[in-house]
């Protein structure tokens, strides 16, 4: 089997998410002014519900506004996130990939300081690059080595370790 060809894809804000998080907000304000106008009267619950409601509105496009922009690199060994803060590249651990509706995939990615980063990534950000990113996504990745610390402190190379091999399979 042959390795995914090394890409650079782009990643920033999306508005699949922001207009995602609009409907929910949105139907979370419909559900509280129907509350409103079916409740006996405006007393303590109602107004806790509509503070709730507006200050998850405020979360949800402080979140959106806060994405991670710069791009996702695979070399055809390791997954790199390069961002403006940061442009030598993270090293990414591991690459899950949460949902994938063909045009947009959700992924995890899991750094160093063992934090996960929950990022979508569009076809139309790079349509002449889109079949690259999701053969490097579907690709098998080399293992880490058991027993090294992922701080990634020392210059190795994940072609260094042994691929990661699918149990054998009976034969029918």
């Amino acid at each position: 089997m042959h390795n995914a060809p090394p890409v650079a894809y782009p990643l920033g804000r999306s508005h699949f998410q922001g207009v995602a998080l609009a409907l929910v907000w949105l139907a979370g304000v419909a559900v509280t002014i129907l509350w409103w106008l079916v409740a006996p009267g405006f007393d303590w619950r109602i107004a806790v519900a509509l503070a709730a409601v507006a200050l998850a509105g405020v979360a949800a496009w402080l979140g959106w506004r806060s994405a991670p922009v710069g791009q996702l690199h695979w070399d055809g060994q390791v997954w790199r996130r390069e961002s403006p803060d940061c442009p030598a590249g993270t090293p990414v651990l591991a690459l899950t990939v949460a949902l994938d509706l063909q045009r947009s995939l959700l992924i995890r990615l899991h750094t160093p300081d063992h934090a996960g980063l929950w990022l979508w990534v569009h076809r139309a950000a790079f349509p002449e690059r889109w079949l690259d990113l999701r053969r490097a996504v579907y690709s098998r990745r080399k293992a880490w080595p058991a027993g090294l610390s992922p701080d990634l402190s020392l210059p190795l190379a994940a072609a260094d370790f042994p691929a990661e091999t699918d149990p054998p399979r009976p034969y029918p």
